[in-house]
Protein backbone atom coordinates (compact mmCIF):
# COMPACT_ATOMS: atom_id res chain seq x y z
CA UNK A 1 0.00 0.00 0.00
CA UNK A 2 1.39 3.53 -1.22
CA UNK A 3 0.86 6.26 1.62
CA UNK A 4 0.72 10.19 0.50
CA UNK A 5 0.37 12.77 2.98
CA UNK A 6 0.74 16.27 3.10
CA UNK A 7 3.37 18.11 5.73
CA UNK A 8 1.53 20.76 7.91
CA UNK A 9 4.38 23.24 8.57
CA UNK A 10 6.06 22.64 5.87
CA UNK A 11 4.90 22.16 1.82
CA UNK A 12 6.24 18.80 1.59
CA UNK A 13 4.54 15.80 0.23
CA UNK A 14 5.98 12.52 1.44
CA UNK A 15 5.21 9.04 -0.11
CA UNK A 16 5.96 5.21 1.15
CA UNK A 17 5.54 2.04 0.53
CA UNK A 18 6.91 -1.52 1.07
CA UNK A 19 7.92 -3.73 -1.38
CA UNK A 20 8.97 -7.13 -1.81
CA UNK A 21 12.90 -6.27 -3.49
CA UNK A 22 15.76 -5.43 -2.49
CA UNK A 23 17.48 -1.87 -2.05
CA UNK A 24 19.29 -2.17 -5.28
CA UNK A 25 16.13 -3.77 -7.19
CA UNK A 26 14.61 -0.27 -5.89
CA UNK A 27 17.69 1.84 -6.52
CA UNK A 28 17.98 0.18 -10.39
CA UNK A 29 13.98 0.79 -11.11
CA UNK A 30 14.97 4.62 -10.60
CA UNK A 31 18.02 4.51 -12.34
CA UNK A 32 17.79 2.40 -15.51
CA UNK A 33 15.56 4.23 -18.10
CA UNK A 34 14.23 1.40 -19.84
CA UNK A 35 12.61 -0.04 -16.36
CA UNK A 36 11.91 3.78 -15.26
CA UNK A 37 9.46 3.98 -18.63
CA UNK A 38 8.32 0.93 -18.12
CA UNK A 39 6.91 1.55 -14.33
CA UNK A 40 6.43 4.83 -13.55
CA UNK A 41 3.16 7.25 -13.94
CA UNK A 42 -0.70 6.16 -14.30
CA UNK A 43 -1.91 3.44 -16.50
CA UNK A 44 -3.29 5.28 -18.69
CA UNK A 45 -0.02 7.19 -20.20
CA UNK A 46 2.75 5.47 -21.50
CA UNK A 47 6.17 7.02 -21.16
CA UNK A 48 9.24 8.16 -23.54
CA UNK A 49 12.29 8.90 -22.32
CA UNK A 50 13.90 11.35 -24.26
CA UNK A 51 17.43 12.26 -22.29
CA UNK A 52 18.32 9.99 -19.06
CA UNK A 53 21.73 10.65 -17.52
CA UNK A 54 21.15 9.01 -13.78
CA UNK A 55 24.03 9.99 -12.12
CA UNK A 56 25.66 12.76 -9.44
CA UNK A 57 25.50 15.69 -11.63
CA UNK A 58 23.33 13.75 -14.13
CA UNK A 59 19.84 15.00 -15.44
CA UNK A 60 17.02 13.78 -17.32
CA UNK A 61 13.28 14.14 -19.09
CA UNK A 62 10.63 11.94 -20.04
CA UNK A 63 7.20 12.36 -21.70
CA UNK A 64 3.78 10.74 -20.29
CA UNK A 65 1.37 10.20 -23.25
CA UNK A 66 -1.47 9.89 -23.45
CA UNK A 67 -4.21 8.09 -25.83
CA UNK A 68 -4.96 11.05 -27.84
CA UNK A 69 -1.81 11.76 -28.39
CA UNK A 70 -1.25 14.32 -25.51
CA UNK A 71 2.08 14.88 -24.34
CA UNK A 72 3.53 15.66 -20.55
CA UNK A 73 7.08 16.76 -20.13
CA UNK A 74 8.46 15.99 -17.17
CA UNK A 75 12.67 16.85 -16.62
CA UNK A 76 14.70 17.99 -13.65
CA UNK A 77 18.97 17.06 -12.04
CA UNK A 78 20.18 14.36 -10.55
CA UNK A 79 21.93 16.41 -7.51
CA UNK A 80 23.24 13.06 -5.23
CA UNK A 81 22.67 9.27 -6.83
CA UNK A 82 23.84 6.81 -4.61
CA UNK A 83 22.66 2.89 -3.49
CA UNK A 84 21.14 4.22 -0.43
CA UNK A 85 19.49 7.56 -2.28
CA UNK A 86 18.67 9.84 -4.18
CA UNK A 87 18.21 13.62 -4.86
CA UNK A 88 16.69 15.33 -7.42
CA UNK A 89 14.70 18.00 -9.07
CA UNK A 90 11.53 17.90 -10.75
CA UNK A 91 9.64 20.24 -13.03
CA UNK A 92 6.46 19.36 -15.12
CA UNK A 93 6.98 21.75 -17.78
CA UNK A 94 3.44 22.70 -18.11
CA UNK A 95 4.36 24.94 -15.29
CA UNK A 96 7.82 25.64 -15.46
CA UNK A 97 8.60 27.92 -12.09
CA UNK A 98 7.21 24.89 -10.17
CA UNK A 99 10.48 23.05 -9.40
CA UNK A 100 10.56 20.11 -6.54
CA UNK A 101 13.12 19.27 -4.94
CA UNK A 102 12.78 15.54 -4.08
CA UNK A 103 14.35 13.13 -1.93
CA UNK A 104 14.41 8.77 -2.19
CA UNK A 105 15.30 6.29 0.23
CA UNK A 106 15.46 3.13 -0.47
CA UNK A 107 15.92 1.11 3.27
CA UNK A 108 16.43 -2.69 3.69
CA UNK A 109 13.79 -4.60 5.79
CA UNK A 110 15.01 -7.78 5.81
CA UNK A 111 13.31 -10.91 4.86
CA UNK A 112 13.84 -9.90 1.06
CA UNK A 113 11.51 -6.73 1.70
CA UNK A 114 12.67 -2.87 1.32
CA UNK A 115 10.93 0.39 1.78
CA UNK A 116 10.60 3.34 -0.56
CA UNK A 117 9.95 6.66 1.16
CA UNK A 118 10.34 9.57 -0.83
CA UNK A 119 9.71 13.84 -0.08
CA UNK A 120 9.01 16.57 -2.26
CA UNK A 121 9.57 19.72 -1.25
CA UNK A 122 7.84 22.55 -3.10
CA UNK A 123 7.89 26.56 -2.62
CA UNK A 124 4.33 26.95 -1.46
CA UNK A 125 1.42 25.41 0.32
CA UNK A 126 -0.49 26.46 -2.87
CA UNK A 127 1.85 25.10 -4.93
CA UNK A 128 1.87 21.59 -2.60
CA UNK A 129 -2.12 21.21 -2.55
CA UNK A 130 -1.93 22.26 -6.22
CA UNK A 131 0.19 18.96 -7.08
CA UNK A 132 -1.66 17.10 -4.86
CA UNK A 133 -4.95 18.02 -6.52
CA UNK A 134 -3.75 16.87 -10.24
CA UNK A 135 -3.83 13.65 -10.42
CA UNK A 136 -0.19 12.75 -8.65
CA UNK A 137 -1.58 10.40 -6.30
CA UNK A 138 -3.31 8.35 -9.43
CA UNK A 139 0.34 7.96 -10.81
CA UNK A 140 2.14 7.47 -8.28
CA UNK A 141 -0.02 4.49 -6.96
CA UNK A 142 -0.58 3.18 -10.19
CA UNK A 143 2.93 3.44 -11.30
CA UNK A 144 4.01 1.69 -7.54
CA UNK A 145 1.74 -1.10 -8.30
CA UNK A 146 3.18 -1.53 -12.21
CA UNK A 147 6.69 -1.74 -10.38
CA UNK A 148 5.47 -4.11 -7.51
CA UNK A 149 3.60 -6.56 -10.55
CA UNK A 150 7.33 -6.44 -12.22
CA UNK A 151 9.78 -7.33 -9.45
CA UNK A 152 6.73 -10.14 -8.93
CA UNK A 153 6.50 -11.90 -12.37
CA UNK A 154 9.91 -11.60 -13.20
CA UNK A 155 10.09 -8.78 -16.18
CA UNK A 156 12.23 -6.54 -13.60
Amino acid sequence: MTTIEADHKVPIIRIAREFQATPEQLFRAHTDAELFRRWVGPDTLRTRIDHWDARTGGSYRYVSIAGDGAEYAFRGCFHDVRPDRIVQTFTYEGEPDGVALETLWFDDLGNGRSGLRAQSLVDSFEARDAWLESGMETGVKDGYAKLERMLADGTF
